[in-house]
């Protein structure tokens, strides 16, 4: 991560250089592996269902699935021509992304955005079908297609009154989610939990980590919260996609945080990291358009 994040990198790789207490417990399954050995190998990393599977190499939420039974997952290593990985599930309910900054000739770095994401959650009214909940939110109904793929049937179900189900578990824009601008929540506390993670990350200096946690007050003390993923230069500074902020803001927010990016990289190359070469970057580009395919065709 040295001139600040990944771009078609393994997640696999990356979940590495976490340290392991920090993020569920989570295996690479390489394509084409026989299914009986996938089976040998959750087992022995005591990963029960359900649990999540998702690419290697990912997308914006692409292929990214629950998995409830051993049909469900041979269902998906069948059809994944891709390394996939299998994560066991987090048992919390909330999910934000923190973007971190940290110059290379600073101590401490700091959080410049936070962004809540509100899940594709229906709720039961006794009478309608999954379904026509679904048509009646403008925002669900545009993951219709999807969601019919994956559920089917499923979705002629009549909730009960109040009842709640979590169509799509994973907080990402593409997918359904809602994304509300949470930066006000920065405090001295939460910078020096996120300064004690990401210090332990080699060479991080520029990134977004989605967490998951089981409320604000515990995630401030450092408690009861797990990393999700951790997204280097790629990423973005999320909580501009707060449908309350204007085109003007986030043009902004890219600014602020490209600025960013740029002083780190120049601070990198002067402690002696070269920056991507062409070729190089050429090479990563071609892999994520090769990845883009495999993932969006699944």
């Amino acid at each position: 991560m040295k001139n600040g994040g990944f771009m078609a990198e393994s997640k696999k790789e990356i979940y590495n250089i976490i340290p392991s207490q920090y993020y569920p417990k989570t295996e690479l399954i390489p394509e084409k592996k026989y299914f009986q050995n996938v089976l040998s190998q959750i087992e022995k990393a005591q990963i029960n269902f359900p649990f999540i599977a998702k690419p290697d190499i990912g997308l914006r939420g692409s292929a990214v699935k629950k998995i409830q039974s051993v049909d469900e997952l041979k269902d998906y290593h069948n059809k994944a021509n891709f390394d996939y990985l299998i994560q066991d599930l987090i048992p919390y309910k909330n999910e934000v992304g923190i973007f971190y900054v940290r110059f290379p000739n600073e101590e401490r770095g700091k959080i410049t955005g936070i962004v809540a994401k509100e899940y594709l959650i229906v709720e039961g009214d006794g009478n309608s079908k999954i379904i026509d909940l679904i048509k009646a939110n403008p925002r669900f109904e545009l993951q219709l297609n999807a969601l019919l793929r994956e559920y089917g049937n499923q979705l002629n179900e009549v909730l009960k009154a109040g009842e709640k189900r979590n169509l799509v578990p994973y907080g990402n824009h593409s997918r359904g989610a809602k994304f509300i601008d949470a930066s006000d929540k920065i405090s001295r506390q939460l910078t020096v939990v996120m300064n004690e993670v990401c210090l332990q990350i080699p060479e991080f200096y520029f990134g977004r980590l989605d967490v998951m946690y089981n409320n604000w007050n515990d995630l401030e003390q450092g408690k009861n919260f797990s990393i999700v993923e951790v997204n280097g230069a790629a990423s973005e500074p999320t909580h501009i996609y707060d449908p309350k902020h204007s085109l003007f803001f986030a043009w902004k927010e890219l600014a602020r945080h490209i600025t960013y990016m740029y002083k780190i990289s120049v601070l990198n190359h002067q402690r002696g990291f070269p920056y991507l070469s062409h070729k190089e970057g050429m090479k990563q580009y071609r892999l994520h358009l090769e990845q883009s395919t495999k993932i969006v065709n699944f």
